[in-house]
């Protein structure tokens, strides 16, 4: 019987990618357009990490499951994307985001994977905002923040007209 190679660092959870992180081969900055990165699905990740790497210069192949971008999960989805920003000052933090996370997926999850989503999840909110994801904002122009499902606190709401089919779309184009 062969085993499961997860190629998930060894050491403690809050440290395993942050030392994969430190380790890692980096690309030489003059060979960035010899390689073709194949970006699978064209939603809100897929967009996001398409329009990401064409930015930087690498040649970015992206492929829709849907016979168009418009059709991702990421526009059909109506809830929100929740992220460990405590916002409100309630206590929120990564820990807490882990830990509703692997709960809310029966204790299934890898939770190296599902920890280190959380650790980033913060910065991956920011990286929308500044690539033009619509959310909902309160009236002093603040992202706005719903219960949501099965997490303890707050999750950032997506507006209710699905305004992230042109974010999807120009990230696309790029």
């Amino acid at each position: 019987m062969s085993t499961l190679d997860s190629k998930i660092p060894e050491g403690p959870i809050a440290d395993k990618w942050t030392k994969y992180k430190d380790h890692i081969n980096l690309v030489n900055p003059a060979n960035k357009r010899n390689i073709d990165v194949i970006v699978v699905g064209t939603g809100l990740a897929g967009g996001s990490a398409a329009a990401t790497l064409a930015e930087l210069g690498y040649n970015v192949k992206a492929f829709a499951y849907q016979d168009s971008p418009r059709r991702a999960h990421s526009i059909a989805a109506q809830g929100g994307i929740n992220a460990a920003k405590n916002y409100m000052g309630d206590g929120d933090s990564i820990y807490r985001l882990f830990y509703d996370t692997v709960k809310g997926g029966d204790y299934r999850a890898r939770e190296a994977n599902v920890y280190r989503l959380a650790e980033v999840s913060g910065n991956i909110i920011d990286q929308c905002v500044a690539q033009g994801v619509p959310f909902a904002r309160d009236y002093g122009g603040l992202l706005d923040n719903r219960s949501f499902g099965g997490y303890w606190f707050l999750v950032l709401s997506m507006p209710k007209v699905k305004q992230d089919n042109s974010f999807c779309s120009v990230a696309m184009q790029r």
